[in-house]
């Protein structure tokens, strides 16, 4: 069997007061289970970020084009961005497009926990297809066709 590759870096100063003040408030406002989620998102940006930096040193127009126009698909960026966008982008824009996140936003749930409960047990559902994973990165186009799918449940009467 093949192990997979770690998607995220531990921050070097594990008890640094400030950072875990500030990662306490965003699992708090994401509905977040462990803040290992924020590390995904920062060394998701962190790429972005770093590939941003050698295009503006390159130059090559055809690239930049390419990482705004992923994105921008993605929704982190709007249609009319340029590098400087890109390298001023914070963890809070990834987060904001996760299945979860957008559950809540659009409605379908009253807290952001209960939108993780609904991901979570299958009951959201894009474009036909059921997603159970609440960091799932919904791409701009998939959100419109986003639908809450809850069997129907009789109450019970007591007599």
């Amino acid at each position: 069997m093949r192990r997979s590759r770690k998607k995220y870096e531990r921050p070097r100063r594990m008890w640094d007061k400030k950072r875990i003040e500030r990662e306490k408030e965003i699992v708090k406002n994401f509905g977040l289970r462990r803040k290992r989620e924020i590390w995904k998102a920062e060394a998701l940006l962190r790429k972005y970020r770093r590939m941003a930096r050698k295009l503006a040193v390159k130059k090559d127009k055809k690239l930049e084009k390419a990482l705004i126009e992923k994105l921008t698909k993605l929704g982190i960026l709007n249609k009319n961005a340029n590098l400087d966008d890109v390298l001023s982008l914070i963890p809070e824009n990834i987060l904001e497009r996760r299945l979860q996140t957008i559950v809540h936003r659009k409605g379908f749930a009253n807290t952001i926990k209960q939108a993780r409960q609904f991901v979570a047990h299958g009951h959201v559902i894009i474009d036909k297809r059921k997603i159970v994973y609440p960091g799932y990165l919904v791409p701009k186009a998939e959100e419109k066709k986003m639908q809450l799918n809850i069997p129907f449940q009789t109450k019970k009467v007591d007599k």
